[in-house]
């Protein structure tokens, strides 16, 4: 039995392993996973000397908790929340020395829905595809935590960052996403169009990695018939026949039957990973580059 290991107190809600993803599987059906909140993750990882592609835990709403079973490096950021190391409160969003055995608890997300948990030498799990993430949708990748699980560890790392804490955005208080219109929004009525990027949408609660839901009005369509499925990428904006749009995140299927209207810019999809149910959703038309 290695010591390089983390032993799972408390899974949380939904806590999976994710790095960068497995981008370049679409063709095969695989979609691309990988943290919602890409710079909250890489800046975790930063913080306890790994690589960016290093494997990190993603805990949802109420945290996790675990015990290493040595000496580790952990820093915890994305969704601001109460970090404690047996029991006595320890910096959020910054590195932090555990002894083997202490527990590490991950308070509930006060403010966001997702934070990160970076530990030195990064979680060591099989890769599948090159990829160490949990995929919701398609199951690669290990299953979501669950208690008393034990998680290997990569070798330590020999320096951290030299940093006291690091900045990181706030969640949003309003979610802005700009959109390029397409490559479907001619299946729409021009009302319908101009509603999008015109009306003010908000954070449903059945949102989760595979896509952010929204409530708001629905959205017209102009042609009916059925559409045959195509490709669709991450940031999609897939209208189902509720007419609510829907924005695809990381576990996104590769291919769907509802019609695109508009694609989001890839740099504002972090912050959709820590918009909470009811924030108030805007989307905002930009050109084609």
């Amino acid at each position: 039995m290695t010591d390089r290991a983390l032993c799972v107190v408390r899974a949380g809600a939904l806590t999976t392993v994710q790095d960068l993803g497995r981008p370049g599987h679409a063709h095969l059906g695989v979609p691309r996973s990988g943290a919602l909140d890409r710079p909250a993750a890489t800046l975790v990882n930063r913080l306890v000397g790994n690589a960016p592609e290093a494997a990190v835990l993603e805990t949802t709403l109420n945290g996790c908790a675990v015990r290493p079973r040595s000496t580790v490096t952990v820093a915890v950021g994305g969704a601001p929340c109460r970090v404690t190391v047996d029991g006595r409160p320890v910096a959020w969003g910054a590195p932090v020395r555990m002894r083997a055995g202490a527990v590490l608890d991950v308070g509930a997300a006060v403010r966001g829905v997702r934070s990160y948990v970076a530990v030195s030498g990064g979680i060591a799990v099989e890769p599948v595809l090159g990829s160490r993430s949990t995929d919701l949708l398609s199951g690669l990748g290990p299953p979501p935590l669950t208690d008393g699980a034990v998680l290997p560890l990569g070798p330590p790392t020999p320096l951290h960052a030299r940093v006291d804490v690091a900045p990181q955005p706030a969640p949003p208080a309003e979610l802005v996403l700009r959109v390029t219109p397409g490559p479907r929004d001619d299946w729409f009525t021009p009302e319908a169009v101009r509603v999008l990027t015109s009306r003010t949408y908000r954070v449903s609660p059945a949102s989760n990695r595979i896509g952010l839901r929204t409530d708001g009005p629905a959205l017209e369509r102009a042609l009916t018939r059925e559409l045959p499925s195509e490709g669709v990428v991450l940031g999609a904006v897939q209208v189902p026949p509720d007419g609510r749009p829907v924005v695809f995140l990381a576990d996104h299927p590769t291919t769907g039957g509802y019609p695109v209207i508009a694609v989001v810019r890839t740099a504002d999809l972090p912050a959709a990973a820590q918009a909470v149910p009811g924030t108030p959703v805007r989307f905002v038309a930009v050109r084609r580059r």
